[in-house]
């Protein structure tokens, strides 16, 4: 007689861990058992605290997605709990319908990490799942339940088009008629569906660069081909605005009438300002401008992840009336309901790549004005960030242990022009120079990849200080 598994002996033995958005491994660790055992362990946590008998799916664009939905979707049905399939989609739609409906839901998506890996996100009804709740899915030790037939349910279109009437309807009219705007497609999630709602705002849409390939586009590294496709694009089509997303659409991609692909955290402030925000949580990476440029009454820094971002909006939430955060990656989390005439705009507690892209496409069209002016008006501190692939994470760990302890050694291996006046160890190793330039290192939490931010007074200045940093830490691995 065989004798069932647990869940957390499936999860431990599985080598798949939580990271900073949500359980990430490698594809073939995603096998139907996995993905069933992580469904039925979150259905155990949740239903320790809320009362649901459905759930919602959705996934992105991978090739891996509709197999590991099809494993979830059983094992939910195992648990006596129906599923409502909203097909390929981006996470904030999923995420938007699944709270209107008071229901948890399940992301199948990647994000923008290797093609060789996958993920699942979780959400509560009320919104994306906390680090405890991480660890109730972790140490679930429920009883794996046989799965039948493993297939998926029909597939709705009521969440895509939920999402999208929260745009047409927050930007009523046609804000960007007259306004000619470059999507590059990819394979991102919601590429069609954005199509559609630039459509509904007026703007004339210029489909760019649609792949049937799965396309890991990073917002915050944005490779050198990107670069010079938005600069090309914008000349040959003579573009206002470039949009795009990471593959399951929660963290932007703007580009301005030059071609200029914007940092995500510049974006994110961009559009705090405009909706009149009065408390902010970001994560540390992000520009230090947030603070100088004065806007906004309190500003908290976190570490790196939407958990932290939304646990300090949580606090925020009892003293202030309109709260949000943002990443360095753009995805803007709006913490309040917002109001504008007989207008609203529900609170989205979770990364969202369309409220900041369109908010400041909008906000110039208002104004007649070159979107890139918006970028301009702010004091000038740029961010430039890369990454180290195939590092370690035990390597990058012990590299910067090493150098909290003696930054004197991290000035001489890095090569740094000035010397370390403080650092900040919130997450990773910041540094902050006396010259007033900081240089950030952070182990990625998604993969065996080290993250290096940096900022200075130019944008020329903080890219080149961002490859001086890689190039030395290549040759400490050689």
């Amino acid at each position: 007689m065989s004798i069932s598994r647990s869940t957390s002996d499936i999860i431990d033995t599985s080598g798949i861990t939580f990271g900073t958005s949500g359980a990430r491994g490698l594809v073939e660790q995603f096998t139907d058992e996995v993905c069933g055992a992580f469904t039925v362990a979150f259905i155990t946590a949740m239903k320790d605290a809320f009362d649901f008998e459905r759930i919602a799916i959705g996934l992105d664009r991978r090739p891996s997605s509709p197999a590991m939905a099809a494993a979830c979707t059983s094992a939910a049905k195992a648990m006596g709990v129906a599923v409502d399939d909203y097909g390929v989609l981006p996470t904030p739609a999923l995420a938007l319908k699944a709270m209107a409906d008071g229901v948890p839901c399940i992301m199948i998506t990647g994000s923008h990490i290797p093609f060789d890996r996958n993920g699942i996100k979780f959400y509560r009804p009320d919104g994306e799942i906390s680090k405890a709740d991480e660890q109730a899915i972790l140490k679930a030790n429920t009883p794996m339940p046989a799965l039948d037939a493993v297939a998926r349910e029909p597939v709705s279109d009521v969440a895509n088009n939920t999402y999208a009437a929260r745009f047409t309807e927050w930007f009523p009219g046609e804000p960007l008629k007259g306004w000619r705007v470059g999507l590059y497609q990819h394979s991102a999630a919601g590429r069609d569906l954005n199509a559609h709602i630039l459509d509904e705002l007026g703007a004339e849409v210029v489909v760019l660069g649609r792949s049937d390939a799965f396309v890991p586009v990073d917002t915050e590294a944005v490779s050198e081909e990107d670069q010079a496709k938005g600069r090309s694009w914008a000349k040959q089509h003579n573009l206002h605005a470039l949009l795009s997303t990471d593959g399951d659409g929660d963290r932007p991609l703007v580009g301005d009438e030059t071609g200029t692909w914007q940092r995500g955290d510049i974006v994110g402030l961009l559009c705090a300002q405009a909706l009149d925000i009065e408390a902010l949580v970001v994560p540390v990476s992000c520009n230090t401008v947030i603070e100088q440029c004065g806007a906004f009454t309190k500003v908290v820094r976190t570490r790196i992840g939407s958990p932290y971002v939304l646990a300090g909006m949580e606090e925020l939430r009892a003293s202030y009336a309109k709260v949000a955060g943002f990443e360095a990656n753009g995805g803007f989390l709006l913490g309040s309901s917002l109001q504008n005439d007989q207008r609203s705009l529900a609170a989205l507690p979770t990364r969202d790549a369309l409220l900041p892209a369109l908010t400041l496409m909008v906000a110039a069209a208002k104004r007649a004005i070159p979107l890139s002016h918006l970028f301009d008006e702010l004091p000038d501190r740029f961010t430039a960030s890369d990454r180290l692939k195939a590092f370690p994470t035990e390597s990058s760990q012990a590299l910067l242990t090493k150098w909290q302890l003696s930054p004197e050694l991290m000035e001489q291996a890095l090569g740094l022009h000035s010397p370390v006046d403080s650092v900040n160890t919130l997450d990773g190793l910041r540094a902050t120079l006396s010259s007033g330039d900081i240089v950030h290192l952070r182990p990625s939490g998604n993969a065996p990849e080290l993250r290096c931010y940096c900022e200075s007074g130019s944008p020329e200045k903080a890219a080149m200080l961002v490859q001086q940093c890689l190039s030395a830490l290549r040759k400490l691995t050689n």
